[in-house]
């Protein structure tokens, strides 16, 4: 947990997070059937306190994502956005 974001019963994962609203990292997680994945993803940048938001879903299954993380865009799989762990950033406008 991040002392920053709250505790982790305020969190979701990043693949529930509602489109446009500023979210931070609290931590990223394996997937049992791709663990790989939690490394890729903080290769891209996804680490503790970072700032994310889910800018648009994809049409038909609201896959891919598209998702920003710092000043980067990247198109993620609802599973691999499921790694994600955020909670909602304090006092954040949508």
């Amino acid at each position: 947990m991040n002392a920053r974001t709250g505790t982790v019963a305020d969190s979701m994962r990043l693949s529930e997070a509602q489109t446009g609203t500023p979210m931070t990292v609290i931590e990223v997680l394996e997937d049992r059937h791709a663990p790989e994945w939690a490394q890729r993803l903080r290769e891209l940048g996804f680490i503790d306190g970072e700032t994310v938001c889910v800018l648009r879903r994809g049409q038909p299954g609201n896959e891919p994502l598209a998702v920003r993380v710092g000043v980067c865009t990247f198109a993620l799989r609802r599973a691999e956005a499921a790694c994600v762990l955020v909670a909602a950033v304090p006092g954040a406008a949508r």
